[in-house]
């Protein structure tokens, strides 16, 4: 059961990754868009390939919002970080509040 986490969160973390490269395409041409398009499809067949493989335990009522919440907050990071978005107070607090959800989901599970 423990492990099935480990590859939820993965899978959020995959997520992440082809929200990153969504990210970074935007402007490129040729060869440069073409490995961030790559990138974005591999890591979204291999978020849902883990997500998939997470919910052989993990009741899907909670694994999805799992796996969604984690590519939530961790596209919102990489906004921040590496795209250079704004971190206001309420996106923090919001992204705060989404993070006590899903903690709180994880320990009703």
């Amino acid at each position: 059961m423990i492990m099935n986490w480990i590859v939820l969160i993965l899978a959020g973390l995959c997520e992440v990754a082809f929200a990153f490269c969504l990210g970074r395409s935007k402007g490129l041409v040729g060869s440069e868009w073409w490995l961030c398009i790559g990138g974005f499809v591999f890591f979204y067949v291999l978020s849902m390939i883990l997500l998939m493989k997470a919910t052989r335990t993990i009741p899907i009522g909670t694994a999805y919002p799992v796996w969604t919440g984690i590519g939530a907050v961790g596209s919102v990071l990489v906004g921040i970080f590496f795209f250079h978005e704004p971190a206001t107070f309420w996106r923090i607090f919001f992204i705060t509040t989404l993070i006590a959800s899903i903690v709180g989901l994880k320990t009703v599970a």
